[in-house]
């Protein structure tokens, strides 16, 4: 394939991916995310959406739904038969949102983590000294690309602290990074 026709494609695709973030951000999300507002916020009408910039008409959004987190109605705590689903999105902006997760002591947690932009990202969740010193053998999803889902189960035992982050090179020192609460 010539150049020509690979720059074209690639401009489809970046196309097609921006119109199916814009529309994902229009579509009210069902209720549940694990924080109350999700990796899109509000979105194309307003406050801040997927890349961060402001909206135009102040009206908000939520992200496609997590389970509920503790506190919230419908809350059942995520077990080793049945983990409770969170789902993230690794925005283009080297950040996860959201980038706090409630969570029950011992509580087994599915993390869904999407790409958004064209950079690859990972996840690395667990203890979060191993995960600050990207200690091999942490439970991680590597090499999620754009527009990409990938998923880690993880059960929290013990007290903590916990975190989650990811180490493409030089994410981590930008911020790249997230925390667990215990509630």
């Amino acid at each position: 394939m010539s150049n020509r026709r690979l720059g074209w494609l690639g401009a489809a695709l970046v196309a097609a991916g921006f119109a199916l973030i814009a529309i994902g951000t229009m579509i009210p999300a069902a209720a549940g995310n694990s924080a109350r507002t999700g990796w899109a916020g509000p979105g194309m009408m307003g406050g801040r959406g997927v890349t961060g910039d402001p909206g135009m008409m102040g009206r908000a959004q939520r992200s496609a739904a997590s389970a509920p987190g503790p506190g919230e109605p419908g809350f059942v705590a995520g077990t080793a038969a049945a983990p409770r689903v969170v789902r993230i999105v690794a925005t283009p902006h080297l950040r996860f949102q959201p980038d706090v997760v409630t969570i029950r002591a011992g509580e087994t947690i599915t993390f869904e983590v999407t790409t958004m932009g064209p950079t690859v990202h990972e996840f690395m969740v667990g203890p979060a000294t191993n995960v600050a010193a990207d200690v091999a053998g942490t439970p991680e999803v590597a090499e999620i690309g754009m527009m990409q889902t990938g998923s880690v189960t993880y059960t929290f035992s013990g007290a903590g602290p916990f975190a989650f982050a990811c180490h493409a090179p030089g994410h981590y020192e930008a911020g790249m990074t997230g925390t667990i609460t215990i509630k």
